[in-house]
């Protein structure tokens, strides 16, 4: 029996993951938080080696793998300032950015084709790890009872600053495919 679903298993797992997560984390459950976060963690990283070990990779695993990240980690960041958990600031840069990221793909599906060659980009993967790494020491310094103000706050000003240059790193890339598409067409159009 073929495994090549378990990729694509394991990003719908990790949207799934987001609403218990978030519904948790408002109840204060922050012990049950931490675990299924956790969980939802690891699907990430799993379901990436998992589909490169084996060559299981799929064109809907490519929309699958960053759609899951975007809803977990902004529900869950979305979740946790309205708990008063994370400062408005840093939600609205992570919001923001994936916003960014998500309609500048639309259109630039729209304007100039496929995104097959996207793949995530060295500052966006280390971004990820960030923003997880910043949430599950959130919720556990809210478990453990036991704020960590100053390791909160440095992670916090990290995930600020991954986000904004993963961000950046994003508009530059495509901001420059999109013009040599546009000089090639021009140059067809010429001809």
């Amino acid at each position: 029996m073929r495994l090549s679903w378990l990729p694509n298993a394991l990003c719908i797992l990790r949207m799934s993951l987001a609403v218990p997560t978030a519904w948790f984390l408002w109840h204060q459950r922050y012990d049950i938080t931490f675990i299924v976060f956790l969980i939802a963690a690891i699907t990430d990283g799993l379901d990436g080696y998992i589909a490169k070990r084996f060559k299981w990779t799929s064109e809907l695993g490519k929309i699958l793998d960053p759609l899951a990240d975007k809803i977990l980690l902004v529900t869950v960041f979305i979740t946790l300032a309205l708990i008063g958990k994370v400062a408005l600031w840093l939600v609205a840069l992570v919001v923001i950015r994936d916003l960014i990221i998500s309609f500048g793909a639309i259109i630039y599906r729209k304007l100039f084709g496929s995104l097959v060659e996207a793949a995530p980009s060295l500052i966006s993967k280390v971004n990820t790890v960030v923003q997880i790494s910043y949430v599950l020491a959130a919720v556990f310094a809210s478990a453990m009872n036991t704020p960590s103000l100053t390791t909160i706050a440095v992670l916090g000003y990290v995930t600020a600053a991954t986000t904004i240059i993963s961000g950046a790193d994003y508009m530059v890339t495509y901001g420059q495919r999109a013009r040599a598409i546009h000089r090639s067409r021009s140059i067809q159009n010429k001809s």
